[in-house]
């Protein structure tokens, strides 16, 4: 039996596609619709979720939809950039203000005035800096470094990561007021394997990308490659998907899609380490979301709807996982952050 590759313009059932964010399953639904809620407001947004889920597109399409539209959009990597430099980088600098500083340079923060700053990774920022980027939050001015003349600037912030910053928090290596500031709106991005109805629209999309960029044609994909691809557990989520799929192209020749999934045995035996740590995987991001819920479960803010649950599905998820709602303030307390949940 084989697939046959639908043209992504014949598509239908897509409910939600913003910018290069495909898919109609619930939990992709539910991150949408928070996307779709806060995007009008020029609240602070800190999107969730594990690494290679798409989260710079989920900002991107936060600013697409805001009334900042048409106006700069600028992102940072915060682990990309050395230390040294990450000030500067964030905040420009004078001339002579330092050693190689041989012209002045502006910052994405003055980059991004009257527009958006994505600062991805923002977990990555030391703690050494992370006063001043508290402080041009919340009074909305910098220096640049060596000048003592102060900016005034209006940015609405989209910061990411795929860190637990409430663990981060109570292991001191980030600042509780930064966090709380940066945690006005959170948005879960779910990870691929939650949202396995969305993986044969993504693989159609990704192949036809790939197929017009190497001059290629490519109209099956075999049953047993979609049946694969659907089943493997995909810790590198969407960005694992893609570059899969790209080293398929590649490799396919008649029209037909190549399986580009390990096949020896010894590959196979590599290809389930993850499903040993999907168990961990998926507690963490229960355990993380429920934080980012106050410890609710239900409603529509709570942790179920957050991960396009519904609420029965979830608590026997936390059941299996050995995860237990706390009953008293105390307990709520270390729920929410402070500590480990009560198990």
């Amino acid at each position: 039996m084989e697939y046959n590759r639908v043209p992504q313009n014949e598509q239908t059932g897509l409910e939600y596609r913003f910018e290069e964010i495909i898919g109609h399953s619930p939990a992709l639904k539910s991150a949408l619709a928070e996307v779709k809620r806060v995007a009008p407001t020029d609240s602070t947004v800190l999107v969730l979720g594990e690494t290679g889920t798409g989260k710079g597109l989920i900002a991107h399409a936060i600013h697409n939809l805001s009334a900042r539209c048409g106006r700069p959009f600028v992102k940072l990597n915060c682990a990309a950039i050395p230390f040294d430099l990450l000030e500067s980088e964030l905040f420009g600098h004078e001339k002579g203000a330092f050693t190689g500083a041989v012209t002045q340079k502006i910052g994405r923060f003055e980059m991004a005035d009257t527009g958006t700053l994505f600062l991805d990774e923002i977990g990555d920022i030391p703690l050494a800096l992370q006063p001043k980027l508290l402080r041009v939050l919340q009074e909305k001015e910098f220096e640049r470094l060596g000048s003592g003349r102060t900016h005034q600037i209006d940015v609405r912030l989209i910061a990411a990561t795929h860190r637990d910053l409430t663990e981060m928090v109570r292991r001191r290596e980030f600042r509780s007021d930064l966090y709380y500031r940066l945690n006005v709106f959170p948005v879960l991005v779910p990870h691929l394997r939650e949202r396995r109805e969305d993986i044969q629209l993504l693989v159609s999309h990704f192949v036809e990308v790939f197929a017009q960029r190497m001059g290629k044609h490519i109209d099956q994909i075999p049953q047993a490659t979609m049946n694969a691809l659907i089943a493997y557990p995909w810790p590198g989520n969407v960005r694992e998907l893609q570059n899969l799929i790209e080293r398929a192209v590649i490799r396919s020749d008649d029209g037909v899609l190549s399986n580009p999934l390990p096949r020896s045995e010894e590959d196979a035996h590599t290809a389930t380490f993850p499903e040993n740590t999907f168990m961990d995987s998926q507690r963490a991001l229960i355990l993380q979301t429920l934080r980012a819920a106050g410890g609710m479960i239900g409603g529509p803010r709570g942790a179920a709807a957050r991960l396009g649950l519904k609420r029965t599905t979830l608590v026997s998820k936390m059941k299996r996982l050995g995860i237990y709602q706390p009953r008293d303030q105390r307990v709520m307390d270390e729920f929410t952050g402070r500590s480990e949940l009560a198990m």
